[in-house]
């Protein structure tokens, strides 16, 4: 669990940094705007690494609560949801002007049934962390009023439900090769 911890740090710390506005502006100044996201690409990417490694490695460990009937059959659509929210992130479409932070919007939606569904120790680790810094983050660009305007044009929420309904499903069909958790009767 440790590797897990420490990606989990890694990644989801450096994420935080936009939330203290003058410790990424000091950031910025001292490595200057390209350094400061190409550090940032490279240690997110290491961060995932380690998750992906550490939750792959780390045991199961004990069950903590007993899992989510409800959050369980939930899931494929709150998927659904969570991957259209995704792809419409960076799209100007109606569902980024209604939402206006629709990617930690489906970020909190797929760590909260994910957490929900799991019990045990590792489960509750990653999504517990996820869910954590999608509301931190959630709040803080609520408080820093970070949105900008703009002018939607619905073509864009087509491509966005499109793209998101069928990665969900591609990501459900193939889970248990991905997870090892078969999650939906077709998967393979």
């Amino acid at each position: 669990m440790e590797i897990l911890s420490l990606g989990l740090v890694l990644f989801l710390g450096l994420h935080l940094i936009p939330t203290v506005p003058a410790l990424k502006a000091q950031l910025v100044h001292v490595f200057g705007e390209n350094r400061y996201k190409g550090l940032f690409a490279l240690l997110a990417a290491l961060g995932l690494l380690l998750i992906i490694a550490g939750y792959g490695r780390a045991p199961a460990g004990p069950t903590l609560f007993a899992s989510s009937i409800g959050a369980r059959h939930a899931a494929p659509l709150a998927m659904i949801i969570s991957f259209i929210l995704f792809a419409a992130a960076n799209m100007k479409g109606h569902i980024r002007a209604w939402v206006k932070h629709p990617m930690l919007l489906g970020l909190t939606i797929w760590a909260l049934v994910h957490l929900l569904a799991n019990g045990h120790a590792k489960a509750t680790l990653l999504f517990s962390a996820f869910l954590a810094y999608a509301m931190i983050d959630l709040l803080s660009v609520i408080r820093r009023k970070s949105y900008k305007p703009f002018t939607p044009v619905l073509k864009f929420d087509v491509i966005a439900c499109v793209a998101g309904l069928l990665l969900a499903l591609l990501v459900m069909t193939f889970h248990r090769q991905l997870m090892g958790v078969a999650v939906v009767p077709w998967g393979v």
